[in-house]
């Protein structure tokens, strides 16, 4: 063999040494990663739950919000409160009936 041919077979080698190497360290992060995709899901969904719950509870108190402010604002309105009186003086004269007639029967 001449020398050209053991430089030509000792870069082969090198190559073949540095890209199975390559390769192990390749399939062992890959292999890593898999290892750790369930936990990164189960935090990014435990995190994507407790967004949702906090919008859940953000939209929660705004709508309660709206209702008290409605409601001072009936209270604020005479006319209005006046009606309100008279619908549950009605509502109270129907019991009051709805009592008699269950009475009588």
């Amino acid at each position: 063999m001449t020398n050209s041919d053991y430089l030509l077979k000792a870069a082969i080698k090198k190559v073949t040494e540095k890209l199975n190497e390559i390769v192990v360290e390749k399939i062992e992060e890959a292999s890593n990663i898999a290892q750790d995709a369930p936990e990164k899901i189960k935090k990014e969904l435990d995190t994507l739950k407790e967004a949702i719950i906090e919008e859940a509870e953000r939209m929660e108190n705004e709508v309660s919000k709206n209702r008290n402010t409605d409601t001072s604002e009936y209270n604020q309105n005479p006319n209005l409160s006046e009606v309100l009186n008279e619908i549950e003086e009605i509502k109270g004269k129907i019991d009051h009936f709805n009592r008699k007639m269950n009475n009588t029967i």
